[in-house]
Formats: C-alpha cells, structure tokens, sequence
C-alpha cells in the first residue's frame, strides 16, 4: 500500500483542534442549577453515556477524507517477457541437380535430403551444435523455374517439419531451372510484409510481447540461375532497400577446376555448376555472408556461424498497475457523517 499525495495528511492537525474546541464547550454548561445532589441516584442513562459518539464519529469521518485524499494505492507488479526474434525465410532450390548424392549421418541420401535435415536440426536443434531457434519467425520458399511459398512466417515451429516435407525435387522437365532472382524476391516481399503480419496474429491487445530485432533470408542452392523475371543482383538490391540480409549458401564441392577442364566449368555453370561469385555479390550487396558446403557437416557448420551471428533473446519487462482504493474511505467517512447527523437530530440530540 502506498500513497499518491502524502502530503494530504498534514490536515490531521485538525483533529487535535476539534477536539480541544468540543472539551471547552463542555467545561461551560447550558442551564445552572443550584443543587443537583437529588439527580445523582437517578445515575446515567444509556443516552448520556452516547452523548460523545456524535464527536467521535465527525473526527472519523473526518480521518477516513483525509486518508481518501491522500489516496492509498495498491500497486500489482506484472512481468512480460518480450521475445526479440528474427525474422528468416529459408529459400531452397528444389531443381533436378538437387538430386544429386550426399551423405547424411553415414546415409547415402541427395542434397536436398541433407538441407531439409540440416535445416530441421537449425530450427529445432541437435543436442549439441545448434540449440534451436524457438524465438524466430520462420518461413520456406522453394524454387526450381518459378518460386513459391512453402510455409508463411510462423512461431508454430512444429508445423514447419511438415512442411519442409513436401518440399520435393522438380518432377516435370518444363519446370526444372533455377530462378534465384524469384525466389530472392519472393521471400523479401514475404518479408517486407511481417509486420502486418506479426500485428494480426501474435501481438497482445494489451501489450507488445513480440518484437522483430532483424529480417534475414537463408539461400540454399546448387547451381546457377537460369530463369525468372529478376536477376539476382537485382532481388539483392530489393532486398538492401527493405533492411534484408541475405546469407547464400552454395551446395556442392568446392572446387576451383584451370585449363580446359576450368573453361568447360564455366559454361557448366549456366546449368549445375555454383555461381559462387553471383552468391558472393548476394550476400556483399545485404551485408551477409556467402559459403559452400561440401557436405553435411559443412552445410551443419555454416548454420553455426549464422547462429552466432544472428541472436534471439528474451527481455523481461516489468509493469506495475496500481490500484486506487479512495473511494472506499470517502464512502465511509460520508456513511458515518451522515450517521451523526441522524443522531444529532434525532435520540442524542441536546438541548441549549
């Protein structure tokens, strides 16, 4: 309990004031008599021994608009702990060269098994290496020819296996490519879009329990891009211009082929080769970075890099609402002034 206006208290200097000026009018009787030994048999009835209950009942009531006006409060402490996440679009490239083998916990599987496992193990975490992301905003794009949104920005991160599921490599050959452009654009148009989002579905009407610290897309491919509308550099540029970075990852061996074999190479990227310097562009025009991942414990240590890079935390915010309980003495100072004006006037009432 606490007070807003101390101060309201110094007017209990009146109490000691009214009770000094009634003790003086009682020392001077009304009416006189000469003798009133023959009254004291009588002794003192049930009316006379109320005959201060009006005064005191003034001098509460008096106390209770006093303590009214220095209004006691109530203060209720509450705790909010607002989450400070990220907001991730995992965009995956699910064209045929996707197929191609690599090994997941001595497995044989293809590269787009190895980054669904992977990427499952960033999400949720492994037990060891990566703790999870259970503070982040995450969605999926995929691409081939033409982009798509696999599953939207969600906090549901159990549904996000599910979806990563259906994620499957290209089936029909007039699909097949890769459109790293769209699938750039997609996902920072996803994006660029979550706050509308973040209000509709996860904040509080009361209070702000979720905040987006950083918005980053995650792009995993093994080859070159080939189709679409955007080029990369120009889906990078967007993305700059709406606060996104960009971290590529290319899927494959890194390898640096000269000569003949080196020249062959080159062409070979406009089909399944990793244009590493159009991811590096990527990831330098948004400020992130560009890596390759050979395998599953390079693409596994890639994700610890950017894990690091990219913290989520939890902040504990303190409220506290106070409660006023004023009235409650102003009610009863006015019932108990009322009361003495009733017995004032009526049963205790003097005669002068």
């Amino acid at each position: 309990m606490k007070f807003a206006s101390p101060l309201a208290f110094i007017a209990l200097l009146i109490i000691p004031v009214l009770i000094w000026t009634e003790l003086r009018k009682g020392k001077s009787p009304s009416l006189t008599f000469s003798d009133i030994s023959l009254l004291r048999p009588a002794g003192i009835s049930f009316r006379q021994r109320l005959f201060r209950l009006p005064l005191i009942l003034r001098l509460l009531s008096l106390l209770l608009l006093i303590i009214g006006l220095a209004r006691p409060q109530q203060g209720i402490e509450k705790v909010y702990d607002v989450s400070h996440g990220i907001a991730i679009e995992m965009v995956i490239d699910r064209s045929s060269s996707m197929g191609e083998e690599m090994i997941f916990n001595n497995r044989e599987t293809n590269r787009l098994e190895v980054v669904k496992n992977v990427f499952k193990e960033f999400v949720n975490g492994n037990g060891s290496s990566l703790d999870g992301r259970p503070n982040d905003l995450i969605g999926i794009v995929s691409f081939a020819r033409y982009p798509e949104t696999i599953c939207p920005l969600t906090l549901a991160h159990e549904a996000l296996n599910g979806f990563m599921d259906q994620v499957q490599l290209v089936s029909r050959r007039d699909e097949d490519g890769t459109s790293i452009g769209d699938g750039i654009a997609l996902a920072a148009a996803r994006l660029q879009k979550v706050d509308e989002t973040l209000e509709q579905e996860y904040l509080k009407k009361d209070k702000k329990t979720y905040e987006i610290k950083s918005k980053i897309i995650i792009l995993l491919t093994d080859g070159a891009h080939n189709a679409g509308r955007l080029t990369p550099p120009e889906a990078a540029e967007m993305a700059k211009k709406w606060g996104i970075k960009i971290y590529t990852i290319g899927i494959g061996q890194d390898i640096e082929p000269s000569g003949v074999r080196g020249f062959f190479a080159s062409l070979n990227r406009l089909g399944r080769g990793v244009d590493k310097e159009t991811l590096q562009r990527i990831a330098q025009t948004t400020g992130g970075i560009f890596r390759m991942a050979a395998d599953a414990d390079g693409l596994r240590s890639i994700y610890e890099e950017i894990n690091e890079l990219e913290k989520s935390e939890i902040e504990s915010v303190r409220h506290v609402d106070y409660a006023e309980y004023f009235h409650y003495f102003v009610l009863m100072a006015l019932l108990l002034l009322v009361l003495e004006i009733v017995l004032r006037t009526t049963i205790l009432r003097r005669i002068p």
